[in-house]
């Protein structure tokens, strides 16, 4: 399966996985607001539920990275094991370190914004690459390339559904901040895909495995 990785794809995953985790750590994870996807539908179950995320994650993620490898291949498996693998390991180099802008918990419409930024720029670079950093990502490329929707709109979709159940239980501020931070990033990743791109190369490609 790694036979099938090359060099520029790998540096330009590992490139997204860093961008991600520094804005993530540095400034995501301040503005205090619930999130879509896999993370988002943890905090829900653990909330109504009292699953605890670290089991409920584990699984969302192995099913969308499952069916990510079913629909797009194993060049989708092997170029996520080096973006996922990325992430962690930048993620765990940025907690050595104190956050950057710590005020920024004090402003979460501008943390969201810009978390946003850095979540889009980050992610649309590893998914340009072929891989998902994060379960939340396979899924949305696994629908795009079923639907051949562009990828923020299966971004959009997945969210918007699990936000609508986070409602039951987030106030609408922190909800608000959620759904345009949601927007933004999944905007920036199509803008990101569409870059230097003909229209047929924008959607993921399945690989017959």
């Amino acid at each position: 399966m790694f036979s099938l990785l090359k060099p520029k794809k790998c540096a330009l995953a590992l490139l997204g996985s860093g961008i991600l985790a520094f804005g993530l750590y540095n400034i995501h994870a301040l503005s205090g607001v619930t999130e879509g996807g896999v993370l988002g539908m943890t905090l829900f179950l653990h909330h109504w539920i009292g699953l605890s995320p670290a089991l409920s994650g584990l699984v969302l993620n192995a099913l969308c990275y499952w069916l990510g490898w079913k629909l797009l291949g194993r060049e989708f498996i092997a170029y996520s094991i080096v973006a996922g693998g990325g992430f962690s390991l930048f993620y765990g180099v940025c907690e050595q370190f104190d956050p950057l802008w710590p005020q920024l918990a004090e402003h979460p419409l501008l943390a969201a914004v810009l978390g946003a930024l850095f979540v889009g720029v980050g992610v649309g670079i590893s998914i340009r690459a072929g891989g998902a950093p994060g379960g939340d990502d396979a899924l949305a490329m696994s629908i795009s390339a079923v639907s051949h929707w562009d990828i923020q709109w299966a971004y959009l979709i997945s969210d918007l559904v699990v936000l609508a159940l986070s409602a039951t239980y987030i106030d609408w501020k922190r909800l608000a901040c959620s759904l345009l931070t949601v927007i933004l990033s999944g905007q920036i990743i199509g803008l990101v895909q569409k870059i230097g791109k003909e229209p047929e190369e924008q959607t993921p490609v399945t690989e017959e495995s």
